[in-house]
């Protein structure tokens, strides 16, 4: 059984999230120091008093004859006071002898701490019992020459309930700021990536009937800039490739549709009467020269296909520049003669690349200028290597190019001489190029009219080439 994959969080949750995460570490952190602060404060504060305290009744004790009347004189002190110190005095023989009443069954002498008979600032010690918290002191001194302990407790329970109710009050202005904090974070991240709606909505409009549409680069923020130039420049790429496409689709139709009406022309005109062999004989000729014409042109479209689609593996070899060249010169060595058109192989050169497809571009090439060089011209197939490209040129002194046909003579079915529509579809220089494309190389072509035609080859070598004698 397969779990069920996990949805990514969006931006909006991740940067509400950290933004919460770090304001609440913030609050934390300053509440926290300040509770530090407030409640360390009040409690030295409190050891001080209380210190105070003791010094004032070792003062006293050290006026009085007997230990005797500090009870008496506390009672006065106390009168109308709420019980905020105990005291015990012991004396040297460890009896009490003058205790706070009641102060036994709270706070037992055992419970005190220790104490020497240094008069040094005692150190008090905290000490709980039922739910009062209480600090305690134990100091010695003398009294008309007779040692004893004083011990004297605070009550420190109010300060325990301060410190409780602060520490409350400090956790609802921190869950308080971190709530805001949420809130604050969602706010800003909403109007944040607002933007980026705008942009959705934007894109949402771009359909198949509205490439041209743009969402433009200068109404955004600076960070969103370049995705949106990103993104037009995308666009129209993908008009630039729909407008090829459909034009691609009309070609096709028109050229496909061509050699099936001359076909089913010649077959229903066939059938209107009877004829005789040789009539019959004329007609199926006729329609293989038409289903041969319609082949190759499915057959070039299939290859035109699977090198857009990158699905032609071409399988490199080191290869004789100039015999490869001149094995596809032999074969069209008999129709130039028949034209009275010389071909011509010049330099030295080895290429990186697939033997049959090397052969079928340059093929394509000598076909098309023995196609438009008259007789008595002249064709040249030159090679030659640079540094890292192997540079072939085929020209010819054919009729030349109109300059106004040069950038598109490349695309699929484009004709610049419609009036020879016959002699091809328009597809070998476009097969010249993928194949140049697929091995990493480039096609050019330089024409004028009545001046001939040059088409450049390009292929990157994967090695460093040596001229082949």
């Amino acid at each position: 059984m397969f779990s069920k994959p996990t949805e990514p969080r969006s931006i909006a949750s991740k940067l509400v999230f950290l933004f919460t995460l770090a304001a609440a570490l913030l609050l934390f952190s300053g509440l926290g120091a300040f509770y530090l602060i407030v409640v360390r404060h009040a409690f030295e504060e409190d050891n001080g008093f209380l210190i105070d305290k003791v010094f004032a009744l070792r003062a006293d004790l050290g006026a009085l004859d007997s230990p005797k009347g500090l009870l008496e004189e506390l009672k006065v002190r106390r009168a109308g006071e709420p019980a905020a110190y105990w005291v015990r005095v012991i004396d040297s023989n460890g009896q009490v002898a003058v205790e706070t009443p009641g102060m036994d069954e709270v706070l037992p002498s055992s419970t005190f701490p220790t104490s020497g008979s240094s008069p040094a600032i005692p150190r008090p010690k905290n000490y709980q019992t039922d739910g009062k918290l209480f600090s305690l002191v134990t100091t010695s001194g003398q009294t008309h020459g007779h040692a004893y302990l004083l011990q004297v407790a605070q009550d420190r329970s109010a300060d325990a309930r301060f410190t409780r109710e602060f520490g409350a009050l400090l956790s609802l202005v921190l869950i308080a700021g971190i709530i805001a904090s949420a809130v604050i974070a969602i706010t800003v991240t909403n109007r944040g990536l607002r933007p980026l709606g705008e942009m959705t909505r934007a894109l949402k409009r771009v359909g198949p009937s509205h490439l041209n549409e743009r969402i433009g680069s200068t109404r955004w923020p600076q960070e969103l800039n370049p995705l949106a130039l990103a993104f037009d420049e995308m666009l129209g790429r993908m008009e630039d490739s729909f407008k090829r496409l459909s034009q691609f689709s009309a070609d096709l139709a028109h050229e496909l549709r061509t050699p099936v009406a001359n076909l089913l022309g010649e077959s229903q005109v066939a059938l209107t009467r009877d004829r005789t062999s040789e009539e019959y004989r004329e007609v199926i000729e006729s329609s293989v020269a038409e289903y041969e014409r319609l082949s190759g042109t499915i057959e070039n479209l299939l290859f035109l296909a699977r090198a857009d689609a990158a699905a032609e593996q071409t399988q490199r070899q080191h290869l004789d520049g100039k015999t490869e060249v001149e094995k596809v010169a032999a074969v069209y060595e008999t129709v130039a003669e028949e034209q009275a058109v010389t071909i011509r192989c010049i330099g030295l050169g080895a290429v990186d690349a697939d033997p049959v497809l090397f052969g079928r571009a340059i093929s394509n090439l000598l076909e098309n200028a023995l196609r438009f060089t008259p007789r008595g011209g002249t064709i040249a197939i030159s090679i030659k290597t640079d540094i890292g490209q192997s540079i072939i040129t085929v020209t010819d002194s054919g009729c030349g190019i109109a300059a106004e046909h040069i950038p598109r003579v490349f695309d699929r079915f484009y004709r610049a001489d419609l009036s020879r529509s016959s002699h091809g579809a328009g597809l070998g220089l476009a097969m010249v190029r993928s194949i140049a494309e697929l091995h990493g190389g480039t096609a050019r072509i330089e024409s004028e009219v009545n001046c001939g035609t040059t088409v450049t080859l390009i292929f990157p070598n994967a090695r460093r080439q040596h001229s082949i004698a």
